[in-house]
């Protein structure tokens, strides 16, 4: 299928249970409605971050797997219409060679040698090794084959081997006689003559590796037996000496003439931004693609990046710049279904928007399964109540509705699962922190927010157990100050929300943290820290409270 029929279907960056399980649902059930009205596109979950470890369980659990990873989704080489010409033989003759160029209307040829890019030969090439060899031993030099000799001069071996090359000699035309010859002639040479039979014994007795004869005349059976006898070939042709004489330099293999060193190749997986610079520095017609491996592809030229389609994505659980893709302005955004506050992303086009007051994406795809009637899969309702129970911590959050909570059971039902058990699995995969580096536990669940000029981050972890939870605090300070200078954050916070206790230690670094929480929350920040009873929801509690002071 065309990659012009896929659309993506991606969560935010860093991302959660949610984020993965909602991408992966949301993506059958496009499929199968696109099924149903017989379209051909192919919806393709993806992801933009790492699997955490909740979020992997979840997929182990249900026997699914992780969406295609994409940091990037800017246009790639393989999202151009690559022209796929065929690749050549470096033994090819070079008539070969312009014969295919000029039937294909080509000027590059790509040659290969077990699918791998050797060379290229191009029309000023042959143009070259026409107009400016005056060399008679470039048909050795260049290690012709005998092959390609009778093919270009349409000739015919009548003795000798076809197989080998002609590797050392000269090319003479015997146009003087005899006695002339013998001063000229030297072992192993290649020598075009017509039907005289003196000239043709003089050569074979010179000890010419290959005599040959124009006009089709008929050799003797006294020559092709002396021809024979001295391991001389005899090749017949039907032109006249002079065709010959022209004709016989086309023989040679490409592979002396290609181009090998600094070769500009580009690979499918490059970005077309930084593939155009490069061309327009090189002013060639035409570049060659390879894939990951090196194999070669097929070829582009500038006139292909002029049709060139953006991707197409769909965004789910996410509205905002800091939390998509990389690239996801050079994309043409279709659809968001998300649960969050409006964001700051703006398209190029009307699209769908789909955004509801709920505790989780998960909620909304389900709602479109129903209203879509499309039957929900075991697997898939397995990994909708798992987003669900993660996003509002089994129901504990104040973003959970009545609606999720009936969504959860309904699924639960169709996946076979206890909810409380299953839950408590599921929290415990995730929050195994003890063994974590301080980064490994920071992205499991981190995101960028803005308000005019003031950007921060948001991270937060939540576990059953508060004692695992105290033991972060000491490996995060320092690892959080390290996040805020490298994205050139004003601030960063993170939660660790006890689920039990439904409550959050916060922690906090930046100039400004201790007073937006203080003045927020009406508490006292001590060691960079602050003890946020009944908080446990980013979306709903911390965030808005944030955005407040600093409105």
């Amino acid at each position: 299928m065309s990659n012009k029929k896929n659309v993506y279907v991606i969560g935010h960056k860093n991302p959660d249970t949610d984020s993965i399980c909602s991408a992966i649902s949301y993506a059958y059930l496009k499929n199968e409605l696109d099924k149903k009205e017989g379209g051909e596109k192919k919806y393709i979950p993806t992801r933009a971050g790492h699997v955490n470890e909740e979020t992997q369980y979840v997929l182990n659990y249900f026997g699914m797997e992780a969406p295609l990873y994409v940091s990037d989704i800017r246009p790639q080489v393989t999202d151009i219409e690559i022209r796929k010409t065929e690749g050549v033989s470096p033994e090819l003759s070079l008539k070969k060679a312009w014969d295919i160029m000029r039937a294909s209307r080509i000027v590059s040829l790509p040659i290969l040698e077990e699918e791998k890019l050797a060379g290229i030969i191009t029309v000023g090439d042959i143009a070259y090794s026409d107009m400016d060899v005056y060399d008679n031993m470039i048909l050795s030099k260049a290690h012709t084959s005998f092959k390609n000799i009778v093919e270009t001069i349409d000739g015919e071996m009548i003795v000798g081997n076809l197989e080998g090359n002609f590797d050392e000699g000269h090319v003479l035309i015997a146009a003087a006689n005899p006695d002339m010859m013998e001063g000229y002639i030297e072992p192993m040479d290649m020598v075009i003559l017509g039907n005289r039979y003196e000239s043709q014994l003089c050569a074979i007795e010179m000890d010419a590796q290959c005599i040959v004869v124009c006009m089709g005349a008929t050799v003797s059976k006294t020559i092709r037996k002396l021809a024979k006898e001295h391991g001389c070939r005899i090749i017949v042709s039907p032109y006249d000496t002079y065709t010959v004489a022209r004709l016989i330099n086309h023989s040679m293999p490409i592979r002396y003439f290609m181009t090998t060193d600094n070769l500009i190749t580009f690979h499918t997986t490059d970005f077309v931004d930084d593939i155009q610079e490069i061309m327009a520095k090189n002013r060639f017609r035409d570049f060659p693609i390879v894939d990951t491996q090196g194999k070669y592809i097929g070829m582009i030229s500038r006139r292909n990046l002029l049709g060139l389609d953006r991707k197409k994505l769909i965004l789910v659980d996410h509205n905002e710049k800091t939390q998509a893709v990389d690239g996801y302005e050079e994309a043409d955004i279709l659809e968001i279904i998300d649960h969050h506050r409006l964001g700051n992303i703006e398209t190029n086009a009307p699209l769908f928007f789909r955004n509801q007051p709920v505790g989780c994406t998960a909620t909304i795809v389900t709602q479109m399964y129903m209203e879509n009637d499309v039957e929900i899969p075991e697997k898939i309702a397995g990994l909708l109540c798992s987003a669900i129970l993660s996003d509002t911590l089994m129901f504990r959050s104040p973003t959970c509705t009545a609606i999720d909570r009936m969504i959860a059971e309904k699924l639960s039902g169709i996946a076979g699962i206890d909810i409380e058990k299953y839950a408590k699995d599921m929290f415990d995969a995730g929050s195994n922190l003890r063994e974590k580096s301080a980064k490994e536990i920071f992205y499991q669940d981190f995101k960028k927010f803005n308000d005019s000029k003031i950007n921060f981050g948001v991270g937060q972890i939540s576990s059953m157990n508060k004692e695992e939870l105290s033991a972060c605090k000491e490996k995060l300070l320092p690892y959080m100050e390290e996040v805020r200078t490298s994205y050139g954050l004003d601030m960063v916070f993170f939660m660790m929300t006890d689920i039990i206790n439904e409550s959050t230690e916060l922690l906090m670094v930046g100039d400004m943290g201790k007073e937006v929480i203080e003045s927020a929350f009406h508490v006292e920040v001590e060691d960079s820290s602050a003890n946020l009873a009944g908080v446990v929801s980013r979306k709903k509690q911390l965030i808005p409270a944030i955005l407040g002071q600093l409105s």
